[in-house]
Protein backbone atom coordinates (compact mmCIF):
# COMPACT_ATOMS: atom_id res chain seq x y z
CA UNK A 1 0.00 0.00 0.00
CA UNK A 2 1.38 3.41 -0.95
CA UNK A 3 0.92 6.59 1.05
CA UNK A 4 -1.15 9.43 -0.38
CA UNK A 5 0.13 12.96 0.10
CA UNK A 6 -2.18 15.68 1.34
CA UNK A 7 -2.48 18.74 -0.88
CA UNK A 8 -3.73 22.24 -0.06
CA UNK A 9 -7.45 22.87 -0.66
CA UNK A 10 -7.71 26.43 0.71
CA UNK A 11 -5.56 29.19 2.20
CA UNK A 12 -6.79 31.55 4.90
CA UNK A 13 -4.97 34.71 6.03
CA UNK A 14 -4.93 35.75 9.67
CA UNK A 15 -7.10 38.78 10.42
CA UNK A 16 -6.09 41.35 13.02
CA UNK A 17 -8.59 41.57 15.88
CA UNK A 18 -8.69 41.77 19.68
CA UNK A 19 -10.10 39.64 22.47
CA UNK A 20 -10.12 39.45 26.25
CA UNK A 21 -9.56 42.92 27.68
CA UNK A 22 -8.27 44.20 24.36
CA UNK A 23 -5.37 41.85 23.60
CA UNK A 24 -4.33 42.27 19.97
CA UNK A 25 -4.10 39.05 17.99
CA UNK A 26 -4.51 37.42 14.58
CA UNK A 27 -7.52 35.13 14.11
CA UNK A 28 -7.28 32.41 11.47
CA UNK A 29 -9.98 29.88 12.40
CA UNK A 30 -13.18 31.32 13.83
CA UNK A 31 -13.57 34.22 11.38
CA UNK A 32 -15.86 34.76 8.39
CA UNK A 33 -13.60 32.92 5.89
CA UNK A 34 -13.18 29.81 8.05
CA UNK A 35 -15.74 29.67 10.90
CA UNK A 36 -14.49 26.22 11.92
CA UNK A 37 -12.69 23.15 10.62
CA UNK A 38 -14.31 20.24 12.46
CA UNK A 39 -13.21 19.54 15.21
CA UNK A 40 -11.32 22.87 15.41
CA UNK A 41 -13.31 25.97 16.36
CA UNK A 42 -10.73 28.76 16.64
CA UNK A 43 -7.04 29.50 16.13
CA UNK A 44 -5.48 32.76 17.33
CA UNK A 45 -1.87 33.91 17.24
CA UNK A 46 -0.93 36.60 19.75
CA UNK A 47 2.45 38.24 19.24
CA UNK A 48 3.78 41.62 20.35
CA UNK A 49 6.67 43.23 22.19
CA UNK A 50 4.48 46.25 23.00
CA UNK A 51 3.07 45.77 26.53
CA UNK A 52 0.06 47.88 25.59
CA UNK A 53 -1.02 45.08 23.25
CA UNK A 54 -1.18 42.36 25.91
CA UNK A 55 -0.94 43.62 29.51
CA UNK A 56 -4.74 43.71 29.97
CA UNK A 57 -4.76 39.97 29.34
CA UNK A 58 -7.82 37.75 29.53
CA UNK A 59 -9.63 38.41 32.85
CA UNK A 60 -12.22 35.99 34.25
CA UNK A 61 -14.35 34.47 31.49
CA UNK A 62 -16.39 31.26 31.18
CA UNK A 63 -16.15 28.24 28.88
CA UNK A 64 -18.38 25.22 28.32
CA UNK A 65 -18.51 22.37 25.84
CA UNK A 66 -15.01 22.41 24.30
CA UNK A 67 -11.26 22.51 24.99
CA UNK A 68 -8.76 25.38 24.87
CA UNK A 69 -5.12 24.79 23.98
CA UNK A 70 -2.57 27.49 24.82
CA UNK A 71 0.96 27.11 23.44
CA UNK A 72 3.53 29.69 24.51
CA UNK A 73 6.57 30.54 22.40
CA UNK A 74 7.72 33.56 24.43
CA UNK A 75 6.61 35.32 27.60
CA UNK A 76 4.70 34.08 30.65
CA UNK A 77 0.98 33.74 31.34
CA UNK A 78 -0.57 33.09 34.77
CA UNK A 79 -3.84 31.15 34.75
CA UNK A 80 -6.39 30.66 37.51
CA UNK A 81 -9.99 29.52 37.80
CA UNK A 82 -13.06 29.43 40.02
CA UNK A 83 -12.15 25.95 41.27
CA UNK A 84 -8.93 27.07 42.90
CA UNK A 85 -6.55 25.89 40.19
CA UNK A 86 -3.63 28.08 39.16
CA UNK A 87 -0.38 27.78 37.26
CA UNK A 88 2.21 29.54 35.14
CA UNK A 89 2.60 29.06 31.40
CA UNK A 90 6.17 29.85 30.41
CA UNK A 91 7.91 29.88 27.03
CA UNK A 92 7.68 26.47 25.40
CA UNK A 93 4.87 25.19 27.61
CA UNK A 94 1.36 23.99 26.70
CA UNK A 95 -1.94 23.99 28.57
CA UNK A 96 -4.70 21.73 27.27
CA UNK A 97 -7.82 22.70 29.24
CA UNK A 98 -10.99 20.65 28.92
CA UNK A 99 -13.77 23.04 29.96
CA UNK A 100 -16.46 20.35 29.86
CA UNK A 101 -19.55 21.28 31.88
CA UNK A 102 -18.17 24.71 32.72
CA UNK A 103 -15.33 26.70 34.18
CA UNK A 104 -14.53 30.37 34.76
CA UNK A 105 -10.84 31.16 34.37
CA UNK A 106 -8.37 33.93 33.63
CA UNK A 107 -5.11 34.13 31.67
CA UNK A 108 -3.01 37.14 32.64
CA UNK A 109 0.51 38.10 31.48
CA UNK A 110 3.10 37.80 34.24
CA UNK A 111 5.50 40.38 32.84
CA UNK A 112 5.58 44.12 32.31
CA UNK A 113 7.54 44.23 29.07
CA UNK A 114 9.22 42.01 26.49
CA UNK A 115 7.89 39.69 23.81
CA UNK A 116 4.60 37.83 24.33
CA UNK A 117 4.04 35.20 21.65
CA UNK A 118 1.82 32.16 21.46
CA UNK A 119 -1.28 30.49 20.12
CA UNK A 120 -4.71 29.50 21.35
CA UNK A 121 -6.59 26.69 19.66
CA UNK A 122 -10.17 25.65 20.48
CA UNK A 123 -11.05 21.98 20.00
CA UNK A 124 -14.64 20.77 20.10
CA UNK A 125 -15.95 18.02 22.37
CA UNK A 126 -18.44 15.38 21.18
CA UNK A 127 -21.99 15.60 22.50
CA UNK A 128 -21.45 12.71 24.91
CA UNK A 129 -18.65 14.55 26.72
CA UNK A 130 -19.69 18.21 26.56
CA UNK A 131 -20.69 18.11 30.25
CA UNK A 132 -17.70 16.13 31.49
CA UNK A 133 -15.78 17.36 34.57
CA UNK A 134 -13.27 20.13 33.75
CA UNK A 135 -9.58 19.19 33.75
CA UNK A 136 -6.15 20.58 32.90
CA UNK A 137 -3.08 19.13 31.28
CA UNK A 138 -0.25 21.58 32.01
CA UNK A 139 2.84 20.49 30.06
CA UNK A 140 6.19 22.16 30.87
CA UNK A 141 8.72 22.63 28.05
CA UNK A 142 11.00 19.76 29.08
CA UNK A 143 8.15 17.25 28.79
CA UNK A 144 7.51 18.00 25.10
CA UNK A 145 9.70 15.66 23.04
CA UNK A 146 11.78 17.00 20.17
CA UNK A 147 12.19 14.64 17.21
CA UNK A 148 15.06 15.29 14.80
CA UNK A 149 14.44 14.07 11.25
CA UNK A 150 16.29 14.39 7.98
CA UNK A 151 15.20 17.85 6.91
CA UNK A 152 13.94 19.35 10.17
CA UNK A 153 12.91 19.05 13.81
CA UNK A 154 9.45 18.54 15.32
CA UNK A 155 8.12 19.23 18.83
CA UNK A 156 5.47 16.58 19.41
CA UNK A 157 2.78 18.12 21.62
CA UNK A 158 0.09 15.55 20.81
CA UNK A 159 -0.06 12.52 18.56
CA UNK A 160 2.69 10.15 17.47
CA UNK A 161 5.76 10.64 15.29
CA UNK A 162 8.30 7.89 14.66
CA UNK A 163 8.35 6.05 18.01
CA UNK A 164 7.59 9.19 20.05
CA UNK A 165 4.19 10.04 21.56
CA UNK A 166 3.30 13.55 22.72
CA UNK A 167 2.47 14.20 26.38
CA UNK A 168 -1.17 15.30 25.82
CA UNK A 169 -3.48 12.31 26.24
CA UNK A 170 -7.13 11.29 26.58
CA UNK A 171 -8.52 13.78 24.03
CA UNK A 172 -11.66 12.81 22.11
CA UNK A 173 -10.43 14.33 18.84
CA UNK A 174 -7.30 12.11 18.93
CA UNK A 175 -5.21 15.10 17.83
CA UNK A 176 -1.81 15.50 16.27
CA UNK A 177 -0.19 18.80 17.24
CA UNK A 178 3.30 19.29 15.81
CA UNK A 179 5.52 22.37 15.91
CA UNK A 180 7.79 21.98 12.87
CA UNK A 181 11.14 23.75 12.51
CA UNK A 182 12.80 23.67 9.08
CA UNK A 183 16.32 24.91 8.32
CA UNK A 184 16.96 26.83 5.11
CA UNK A 185 15.73 24.63 2.24
CA UNK A 186 14.83 21.87 4.72
CA UNK A 187 12.19 19.36 3.66
CA UNK A 188 10.38 16.55 5.48
CA UNK A 189 7.35 14.29 5.28
CA UNK A 190 5.04 13.71 8.25
CA UNK A 191 2.42 10.99 8.75
CA UNK A 192 -1.13 12.18 9.51
CA UNK A 193 -4.17 9.97 10.22
CA UNK A 194 -6.13 9.71 6.98
CA UNK A 195 -9.54 10.23 8.66
CA UNK A 196 -8.46 13.47 10.39
CA UNK A 197 -9.12 17.03 9.27
CA UNK A 198 -5.80 18.88 9.13
CA UNK A 199 -4.24 22.29 8.67
CA UNK A 200 -0.84 23.98 8.59
CA UNK A 201 -0.23 27.44 10.04
CA UNK A 202 3.03 29.15 9.04
CA UNK A 203 4.20 31.52 11.76
CA UNK A 204 7.81 32.20 10.77
CA UNK A 205 9.35 32.34 7.30
CA UNK A 206 7.62 30.71 4.35
CA UNK A 207 6.89 27.08 3.51
CA UNK A 208 5.81 25.01 0.52
CA UNK A 209 3.21 22.27 1.04
CA UNK A 210 2.27 19.20 -0.97
CA UNK A 211 4.02 17.06 -3.52
CA UNK A 212 1.95 16.85 -6.69
CA UNK A 213 0.87 20.50 -6.50
CA UNK A 214 3.43 22.33 -4.34
CA UNK A 215 1.72 25.34 -2.78
CA UNK A 216 3.51 28.25 -1.09
CA UNK A 217 2.28 29.33 2.33
CA UNK A 218 3.27 32.73 3.66
CA UNK A 219 3.73 33.75 7.27
CA UNK A 220 0.47 34.25 9.19
CA UNK A 221 -1.49 32.15 6.69
CA UNK A 222 -3.25 28.81 7.24
CA UNK A 223 -3.55 26.00 4.71
CA UNK A 224 -6.50 23.61 4.87
CA UNK A 225 -5.34 20.16 3.76
CA UNK A 226 -7.18 17.63 1.64
CA UNK A 227 -7.31 13.86 2.01
CA UNK A 228 -4.25 11.69 2.48
CA UNK A 229 -2.06 10.13 5.13
CA UNK A 230 1.21 12.06 4.72
CA UNK A 231 2.19 15.71 4.44
CA UNK A 232 5.29 17.00 2.69
CA UNK A 233 6.49 20.46 3.66
CA UNK A 234 9.62 22.41 2.85
CA UNK A 235 11.18 25.71 3.80
CA UNK A 236 10.95 28.14 0.90
CA UNK A 237 14.54 29.34 1.03
CA UNK A 238 15.19 30.68 4.54
CA UNK A 239 14.44 28.78 7.75
CA UNK A 240 10.76 28.48 8.65
CA UNK A 241 8.43 27.27 11.39
CA UNK A 242 4.85 26.04 11.19
CA UNK A 243 2.17 24.31 13.24
CA UNK A 244 0.81 21.09 11.76
CA UNK A 245 -2.46 20.10 13.45
CA UNK A 246 -4.94 17.30 12.75
CA UNK A 247 -8.01 15.96 14.56
CA UNK A 248 -10.85 13.50 14.14
CA UNK A 249 -14.06 15.27 13.02
CA UNK A 250 -17.22 14.69 15.06
CA UNK A 251 -19.75 15.55 12.31
CA UNK A 252 -22.24 16.86 14.88
CA UNK A 253 -24.36 20.05 14.95
CA UNK A 254 -22.51 23.06 16.39
CA UNK A 255 -24.41 25.68 18.38
CA UNK A 256 -22.04 28.48 19.33
CA UNK A 257 -22.45 31.59 21.43
CA UNK A 258 -19.30 33.37 22.59
CA UNK A 259 -17.48 31.06 25.03
CA UNK A 260 -20.12 28.29 24.84
CA UNK A 261 -20.10 25.57 22.18
CA UNK A 262 -22.91 23.03 22.39
CA UNK A 263 -25.09 21.05 19.95
CA UNK A 264 -28.41 22.91 20.24
CA UNK A 265 -29.72 26.41 20.98
CA UNK A 266 -31.49 25.03 24.06
CA UNK A 267 -28.15 23.81 25.46
CA UNK A 268 -26.67 27.27 24.89
CA UNK A 269 -29.55 28.87 26.82
CA UNK A 270 -29.01 26.36 29.62
CA UNK A 271 -25.31 27.28 29.75
CA UNK A 272 -26.14 30.98 30.05
CA UNK A 273 -28.65 30.25 32.82
CA UNK A 274 -26.17 28.05 34.70
CA UNK A 275 -23.51 30.77 34.52
CA UNK A 276 -25.89 33.47 35.77
CA UNK A 277 -27.05 31.19 38.58
CA UNK A 278 -23.52 30.42 39.76
CA UNK A 279 -23.60 26.75 38.77
CA UNK A 280 -20.30 26.78 36.85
Amino acid sequence: MTNSTREVTDIISGQATSDGAGVRLYRVIGGPRLPDLDPFLLLDEFVSDDPGDYLAGFPDHPHRGFETVTYMLAGRMRHGDNQGNSGLLEAGSVQWMTAGRGIVHSEMPEQQDGLMWGFQLWVNLPARNKLCPPRYQDIPPHEIPLVTLDGGRVRVIAGRLEDVTGPVHGIDAEPCYFDVELPADGRLTLPLPSAHAAFVYCYDGRVTLGQDRPTPLERRHLAVLGAGDTLTLAAAGAAARALVVAGRPFAEPVARYGPFVMNTREEIMSAIDDLRSGRF
